[in-house]
């Protein structure tokens, strides 16, 4: 399959990219179907390859309830379903925006959804567990990663769950809501595809920056870093650095033009350094790790240590 993806012309949608030499892996996301055979054969344990996180809810369902190719609609509950415990504890209350309201999170529940043949759910948690179910933490979820939610590519149906309730049910501890309305229709004649290629090394440094102007320090010292090491480079007969990160965290650099800057003009008193580096040739990435530490004495004052010690390439 490889040899025809190549063969074909694939290209980079964004880059324009020939397809890679080094290509090292290829995985097929596959649904629900051949989970669901294995269950109709017999077996009490399921090992898939590379699937849609879904389908591991879809196929025992397909399994117990019937659920044939053509019922779209229940095809789509069932994969909503999945959809919506296939993160763990993140329909439980985990990274809610109102986490302040999530209590016990050293102990929080996994969910438990208990489906119907006619494709409407019960999600729960265990009792005497942490976490908490709501309208707002399985709503979270429903639109989590979704792309158009009319309009949800599966492998064995494409789901409409732009017109799903989620109605939260009184008396269950820790909270529980009932799920319905998902819409199906006819799954594309595609899979997605997962490939991996060799392209090259990369090396990342992580260094806290304390005291006055941390900020200037930290952008001054990564900066320094890679003069010093592109140097290095020209002697020894290195191409440059094929990509290079750096932010200071507690700058707000993440934020880029939407930062909020500092009414004094110094900045915070502590920040973090973070310079990531990619190369070609592992040999290089190594002259880069070796330079982070001699930073601590001939640079800024106040780099406080490198986290986790010398950058591993």
């Amino acid at each position: 399959q490889k040899e025809n993806l190549k063969g074909a012309g694939i290209t980079d949608l964004e880059s324009g990219k020939p397809f890679p030499e080094s290509i090292h892996s290829m995985n097929v996301y596959l649904g629900a179907r051949p989970i669901s055979r294995a269950l109709d054969l017999g077996a009490d344990i399921v090992v898939t390859g590379r699937c849609v996180d879904s389908g591991i809810v879809l196929g025992p369902l397909i399994h117990s309830f019937g659920w044939n190719r053509d019922e779209f609609d229940l095809l789509a509950a069932g994969s909503l379903a999945g959809h919506l415990i296939e993160c763990g504890a993140q329909c439980t209350g985990g990274i809610f925006t109102d986490w302040h309201a999530v209590p016990d999170w050293h102990n929080i529940g996994f969910p438990i959804v208990e489906c119907s043949s006619e494709g409407d759910f019960i999600l729960s948690k265990p009792p005497d567990t942490g976490g908490l179910i709501s309208f707002g933490t399985v709503a979270e979820q429903l639109v989590y990663e979704l792309g158009n939610p009319q309009r949800y590519l599966l492998p064995d149906v494409t789901c409409d769950f732009s017109e799903v309730s989620i109605t939260e049910i009184p008396g269950f501890d820790g909270g529980a809501v009932k799920v319905c309305g998902a819409k199906g229709s006819p799954p594309s004649t595609f899979y997605k595809v997962n490939a991996t290629y060799l392209d090259g090394f990369r090396a990342t440094a992580v260094c806290p920056v304390g005291g006055p102007k941390a900020v200037q320090k930290g952008k001054r010292t990564a900066e320094s870093i890679l003069q010093r090491t592109r140097l290095i480079f020209s002697q020894l007969g290195y191409e440059d650095y094929s990509a290079v990160n750096i932010q200071v965290l507690g700058s707000e650099d993440t934020y880029g033009p939407h930062a909020r800057r500092s009414i004094d003009g110094q900045g915070p008193r502590e920040a973090v350094i973070w310079l990531a580096v990619h190369h070609k040739q592992k040999e290089a990435l190594e002259i880069f790790s070796r330079e982070i530490a001699p930073a601590g004495t001939g640079m800024a004052p106040g780099l406080t240590g490198i986290v986790g010690g010398r950058p591993r390439v």
